[in-house]
């Protein structure tokens, strides 16, 4: 985030010292209104709306919304918010209004607001879940801001490269912020063949991690490792594959959710007069958008055979855990249905699928446009089986990891386990319900569709409880996030609770992070050995 634009300056408004925001919000609106408003650019001007609209601290809000006030009585237009609220997918009177928030959401708001000079739309929407928003900001701090092998440039640039590869503009258009915050060159940013060679080379690895992890090889962590004044060191390569699977899941997330863009970015906000009269600042910053309210989405209103699904749900993983009880596969009938169960995964795909050429802006941060997981099924060809027990990520994976990037593999542990088994025991309307058998089903269903299998899961399971517009949804985010629908969103789970839903999204986004990085870990390891 730039500290300065201008006679504009932006630093001390996140200090959680009040007196330092006082300050400096005293020296923000002289700056903005001195010479009749001539610091009033409109990127200005949208940096304050989003302070109005999503700042933690109180004071920081009304005197941002004091300043575009007295930068509206100059005459000068002043933007309004575009969309309703951080996901195009949930109502925004359903999210946690910034200056509702309990006493634990507000100390989550403030750290992240401190650390990133932002409160963005994706915390906005974890903050359904607090405990793991707490694990998931921590580790991405240290990822991006904390001691480690790679400068900090470098750590914006890789996430900028591994967002495009989903064509996800609302992370690469974060991360470009970052970038030049931190020092990078702006040169780069004008395509991947203008950044340092030991970058470009990283992009092989990056596409196969985002679409095919199951191709990577000793040999191309070599080629990484021995190219001569380009190579790069293990733990470099280590903090670059944690950071790619961690944006390419990211991805994963900011489409699942529908996340919009921020306020202050393209698409997040317009100075386009409303069409509605008698608009003023006041219904801006409490959230009323003008004339396009009207086309918010309709609530859809819970049908009886919605109600009946969520109880047929239930009596299922009320009878296949009585089938568990009583006998056991063998472990040959147990091999036949995950390879039935991962072959059928390959032909999942929705009737909304079509292609999508991504956008120059997006696209010029990675190579091989073409290349995604969808020609690889469509060929026929198969994903190889790739045994938990010969390399997990609790035997295997945390011990690399923390040892050539300490302390990063115990954040993610962490992570992992938090999304795992995190429950509130409800299941829509219905409270005490053991959920562990439908969230395992879930979590191995992603891992199946990467090809991963774990011996002691009986497969036949996850027909019985993931319907067919459920896998759509979870094929779809997980492998091809870019073409999620609000529509595919809105078909799973009819009568479930948003916040449900968002946890659904956090275990793919934690099962895909690390089914990537078993792939890309086991690679390594193969080259050490």
């Amino acid at each position: 985030m730039d500290e300065r634009e201008g006679d504009v300056r932006w630093d001390g408004l996140c200090s959680r010292d009040a007196a330092a925001r006082a300050a400096a919000l005293e020296h923000l609106g002289q700056a903005v209104l001195r010479r009749g408003g001539a610091a009033a650019a409109p990127r200005v001007l949208a940096r304050l709306l989003l302070l109005a609209k999503r700042c933690p601290f109180r004071d920081v809000r009304e005197k941002s919304e004091a300043i575009l006030s007295g930068v509206q009585e100059l005459g000068i237009r002043i933007p309004r918010p575009l969309g309703h609220g951080p996901s195009r997918f949930i109502p925004e009177k359903e999210t946690v209004q910034v200056g509702n928030e309990d006493a634990m959401m507000h100390t989550l708001f403030a750290e992240s607001f401190a650390t990133l000079g932002r409160l963005d739309n994706v915390t906005l929407v974890m903050v359904f879940h607090p405990q793991y928003l707490e694990s998931f900001l921590k580790t991405q701090h240290y990822l991006l801001q904390m001691d480690g092998p790679l400068p900090l440039h470098y750590r914006h640039y890789i996430g900028i490269m591994a967002a495009a590869r989903h064509q996800c503009s609302y992370l690469v258009n974060l991360h470009v912020n970052d970038f030049l915050h931190v020092g990078g060159d702006p040169k780069w940013l004008n395509g991947l063949e203008n950044a340092p060679q030991k970058l470009q080379n990283l992009g092989e690895l990056n596409k196969m991690l985002a679409h095919r992890p199951w191709l990577i090889t000793k040999e191309h962590i070599e080629q990484l490792l021995k190219t001569e004044e380009n190579s790069w060191s293990l733990a470099e390569l280590i903090h670059a594959v944690v950071l790619l699977t961690h944006y390419h899941s990211l991805a994963s997330f900011t489409f699942g959710c529908g996340i919009s863009p921020e306020i202050d970015c393209e698409g997040g906000h317009t100075f386009r007069p409303p069409s509605v009269s008698n608009y003023c600042i006041c219904d801006m910053t409490n959230g009323y958008h003008g004339v396009d309210d009207i086309h918010a989405s309709p609530t859809v209103s819970i049908s009886g055979s919605s109600v009946c699904e969520v109880e047929a749900l239930m009596e299922k993983m009320k009878q296949l855990q009585e089938c568990r009880d009583e006998e056991e596969a063998s472990q040959e009938e147990m091999a036949t249905r995950f390879e039935r169960e991962k072959r059928e995964s390959m032909f999942v795909c929705s009737s909304e699928d079509e292609e999508s050429a991504p956008t120059r802006d997006v696209s010029r941060h990675f190579e091989d446009t073409s290349y995604g997981y969808k020609d690889f099924s469509r060929h026929g060809m198969h994903v190889p089986t790739f045994r938990a027990q010969d390399y997990s990520w609790e035997d295997h994976g945390y011990s690399l990891v923390n040892r050539l990037y300490p302390d990063v593999g115990q954040l993610l542990d962490e992570k992992f386990h938090i999304a795992y088994n995190l429950t509130y025991n409800t299941m829509a309307m219905h409270k005490d319900v053991d959920t562990s058998m439908l969230r395992r089903a879930i979590w191995n269903y992603i891992h199946c569709m990467f090809g991963i299998r774990y011996d002691d899961y009986d497969y036949g399971e996850i027909n019985q409880l993931l319907d067919r517009s459920f896998k759509v949804y979870i094929k779809t985010v997980v492998c091809t996030p870019e073409k999620t629908t609000k529509r595919m969103y809105d078909s799973f789970w009819r009568q479930f609770e948003h916040s449900e839903k968002v946890h659904v999204n956090l275990l793919l986004v934690e099962a895909r992070m690390q089914a990537e990085l078993l792939y890309a870990l086991r690679a390594i390891t193969r080259y050490m050995t």
